[in-house]
């Protein structure tokens, strides 16, 4: 893959698209001065939610230890309950 280069006149002018583009396209962009590389634009990782990271757990485990996952996440080993004050001794 060929990263985007524009010049550091051209990102002043046009910052709006530049950036919109670079969402849109979700790639990188090199940003030149003086014929020389000065910076690289990155566009932040999509959010995800704790479902959607979570969503392939299950093929990571093995069924007994998904179980017992999936048990101790709901709190029926006898977790407590309570919230507590970590802190507090």
């Amino acid at each position: 893959m060929v990263m985007r280069t524009i010049t550091a006149t051209e990102l002043a002018r046009n910052l709006r698209e530049v950036l919109d583009r670079m969402v849109a396209d979700g790639e990188p962009v090199e940003i030149e001065r003086n014929h020389t590389r000065v910076a690289c634009l990155v566009p932040r990782p999509a959010r995800q939610t704790a479902l959607q990271a979570m969503a392939d757990l299950y093929r990571t485990l093995d069924p007994n230890d998904a179980g017992a996952w999936l048990d101790d996440s709901r709190g029926r080993q006898g977790l407590d309950q309570t919230l507590r004050d970590p802190w507090r001794s």
